[in-house]
């Protein structure tokens, strides 16, 4: 690991006085070894470091600490602990948790999948909540069941009528945030929930309605960037149109500032293909064919 104790370092005799001085303190006691790069699964262990390895992780600091990606470094670490006072650059919960909300991960006490889910869930900002559940879900395989259960051990909590929201429309097969908030812009139209990590061999979609062969993917930067990537696209898009398969291509520009024009694009799609649904008709009434 990257982040020691200081006190540890200089009593094995690792590093004197003078050379502990040259590495980077994170929090009290706890540095980093040179040339380190701040994650935030570094600060999660830092920041157990420093609770003399009492602490539980928690939050954003779990989640970091099953593997989960696409979390800010600089975000303050989360441990649960019931004394001590507080710290910069580390969050503390002090929340009593139950027997099975808890668990060991290489080493280090962290919250259950189940427990971290919960907690994220309920933070205030629907959109954030869903893209780190689903970050999670991706990492832990956590189910929207297993998390309403130990919901329901904890009534009357802050945040459970967002928490049921977040449930509803999580899916772990999200593999980044722009697929989640693609997803959910096609689910908050009134679309129904497009089913994720569609498999057409040898190619595999990142959301989509099987059914009609209508898929649904975000493209990153270096899809439009990358001359090789673009090749790629060109032949992989003939195959999949070969195949029968309409695919709708989403940038960050128009999931940013256009996302109408994703679920206008994906309602033409489903149409041709044969649905009926009366949703496609109000959200195309007025629409260019």
């Amino acid at each position: 690991m990257v982040a020691f104790l200081g006190n540890e370092a200089l009593n094995t005799g690792t590093l004197s006085r003078r050379a502990l001085r040259h590495h980077r303190s994170l929090y009290r006691n706890v540095y980093l070894t040179p040339g380190a790069t701040l994650t935030a699964e570094t600060r999660a262990h830092a920041a157990w470091l420093w609770s003399q390895r009492k602490g539980i992780l928690g939050g954003l600091s779990a989640s970091a600490w099953y593997g989960t990606r696409w979390i800010d470094p600089a975000t303050p670490a989360e441990l649960f602990r019931v004394n001590g006072k507080p710290v910069s650059g580390i969050l503390i919960h002090r929340d009593a948790l139950l027997v099975g909300e808890y668990r060991t991960v290489r080493g280090i006490t962290v919250t259950s999948p189940a427990r971290t889910a919960f907690d994220l869930g309920r933070r205030r900002g629907r959109l954030r909540a869903v893209e780190q559940v689903d970050a999670l879900a991706n990492r832990t395989g956590v189910t929207p069941q297993q998390i309403l259960v130990l919901a329901e051990e904890h009534p009357g909590v802050r945040g459970l009528v967002q928490l049921r929201q977040v449930l509803q429309v999580m899916d772990g097969g999200a593999e980044s945030p722009q697929e989640t908030r693609t997803r959910l812009v096609l689910v908050d139209a009134g679309l129904p929930k497009p089913r994720t990590q569609i498999e057409v061999y040898p190619y595999r979609l990142d959301m989509g309605y099987e059914e009609f062969k209508v898929g649904v993917e975000y493209d990153g930067e270096q899809h439009w960037q990358d001359p090789r990537q673009h090749a790629r696209d060109i032949d992989r898009l003939a195959d999949l149109a070969a195949a029968g398969w309409q695919i709708i291509r989403v940038s960050a520009r128009i999931l940013r500032h256009r996302p109408e024009v994703v679920v206008e694009r994906t309602c033409r799609a489903l149409r041709d293909a044969g649905a009926q649904w009366p949703l496609i008709a109000r959200i195309l009434g007025g629409t260019v064919s």
